[in-house]
């Protein structure tokens, strides 16, 4: 990993001096995964979150009739991981698919708690970015019980602007909560 990485794409807020940049690039590993990928599998230990350099990733939930639930995207400049897993140290409850070819960085748990003790102003990023994922989680469960399917269709475009055409009609429509005929409907109300 360059420094430029650390600098414009995963602290761009932060000022970090060269010993700071050297510190915490020491603690990420740079992974390349290719499209049908799995990096995290149900019942997995979750030790460890990625960032996203390039490419598109899912998180999703295979319910006991084993119908597949998508519950994030994540694209260029997110973070992906089973959180609760996560932050409890417990087995994972949802599996990561990489959906188009990523570049990722991976970085555990306590590498990441190393530099919050040794870069305070990390764990003050890490947090403010923690706030804004609760938020939207927050309102996108506010939505889906409260919106019509294409209001949700038209929240999933405003998120995701750029992976729509990129990905599978069922992997959107399981994250709207709709089924993929429900999808192509919407899709032609809306281009009319």
């Amino acid at each position: 990993m360059t420094k430029s990485v650390i600098t414009s794409h995963i602290f761009k807020e932060e000022q970090l001096s060269l010993e700071e940049i050297n510190f915490i690039q020491s603690k990420f590993e740079s992974i390349s995964v290719d499209k049908g990928d799995i990096v995290l599998r149900m019942h997995d230990r979750v030790t460890h979150q990625f960032y996203v350099i390039d490419g598109c990733l899912r998180t999703f939930f295979i319910d006991v009739a084993g119908k597949e639930h998508t519950l994030q995207f994540a694209v260029k400049d997110w973070w992906i991981s089973d959180y609760t897993a996560y932050f409890e140290q417990k087995e994972a409850l949802l599996t990561i698919e990489c959906i188009q070819p990523a570049k990722l960085y991976k970085i555990y748990k306590e590498d990441i708690e190393e530099i919050y003790q040794t870069i305070p102003k990390i764990e003050t990023h890490f947090r403010k970015k923690l706030e804004k994922s609760f938020s939207s989680f927050q309102n996108r469960i506010l939505g889906n019980l409260s919106k019509p399917a294409k209001e949700r269709y038209i929240d999933f475009m405003r998120a995701y602007p750029d992976i729509n055409a990129k990905i599978k009609n069922y992997h959107i429509a399981s994250y709207l909560g709709i089924t993929t005929e429900s999808l192509s409907r919407i899709r032609k109300e809306i281009a009319s």
